[in-house]
């Protein structure tokens, strides 16, 4: 695991030369959450609801906006007022895999407009490292808003059975964002990557890339589709320092409680794999 895993998420903000992944990890310390909840709803009123009621508690919002039946601009304007109001980073989960020059047009374009209210996107790196490239020059466009607001995800692993993203294709993941780490903040991955060694770019002393896992649930082992699941212990064990869960929260009887005890849980890993620093 990466030496930097095991600061305290104030330390982490404090010399963070990323600005996003800065303000994140300093909402994380405000409000003592590593919580990201996968709202995967499909109508506005769920959304906005679940964003409201269990803003306190989470660190960032997990959004796949193209699944809304009535996805609205009044949606989006909305949602970001939510998200001022509790304090949490929207994450669009668009997972980008095309060329350069559409995935420009995807993120900065079309009906979704997503880089006009996501903080956060992902993208996976099956179309080599020009994907990365573009949307990082996307951010650095003239007349674009809010550059210093916005980062990339790579996706260099996968918590499905059978994935793919293993081996060489999570090692090109780590040396682009290595490469691009203005922009990228860090990895969807199931473990710290930090350690890995790649021969286009070698590891710096200064790098701080952050990792969410996402499969994290309390109860279950996995679904009928291949998802496999992990605890928020064993996830933050790993080098998690964010945890995403879905079905676990919004599926809940009392989502808002369920929320609550993810909150607990992650919480007291990530303070023992700091040392309660």
């Amino acid at each position: 695991m990466s030496s930097k895993s095991h600061l305290p998420y104030a330390k982490r903000a404090a010399n963070h030369p990323n600005p996003l992944t800065a303000k994140l990890f300093s909402i994380a310390e405000a409000k003592k959450t590593n919580v990201t909840v996968s709202a995967d709803v499909t109508t506005s009123a769920e959304l906005l609801d679940l964003a409201d009621r269990l803003g306190p508690y989470i660190a960032v919002l997990k959004t796949h906006i193209d699944i809304l039946d009535d996805l609205t601009p009044q949606t989006l304007t909305s949602l970001q007022a939510v998200a001022e109001k509790h304090n949490f980073l929207i994450f669009e989960d668009r997972k980008f895999i095309d060329i350069g020059n559409t995935v420009q047009k995807q993120y900065h374009g079309g009906a979704l407009r997503i880089s006009e209210w996501a903080h956060i996107i992902n993208c996976a790196i099956l179309p080599g490292e020009g994907i990365v490239e573009a949307l990082a020059q996307t951010t650095q466009s003239e007349g674009f808003k809010n550059a210093q607001d916005r980062g990339l995800l790579i996706l260099a692993e996968m918590t499905s059975k059978g994935s793919l993203a293993t081996g060489t294709y999570t090692e090109r993941s780590v040396e682009y964002a290595r490469k691009y780490k203005g922009f990228v903040m860090g990895f969807v991955s199931t473990k710290s990557l930090s350690d890995i060694q790649t021969q286009e770019q070698e590891k710096s002393e200064e790098e701080d890339f952050v990792v969410f896992t996402t499969g994290v649930n309390l109860s279950d082992k996995g679904d009928k589709l291949g998802q496999q699941y992990q605890t928020p212990a064993s996830a933050v064990g790993r080098g998690a320092d964010f945890i995403i869960a879905g079905r676990g929260i919004y599926k809940a009887a009392d989502p808002v409680e369920a929320a609550k005890r993810y909150r607990e849980e992650g919480w007291k890993a990530y303070l023992e794999r700091v040392g309660g620093q």
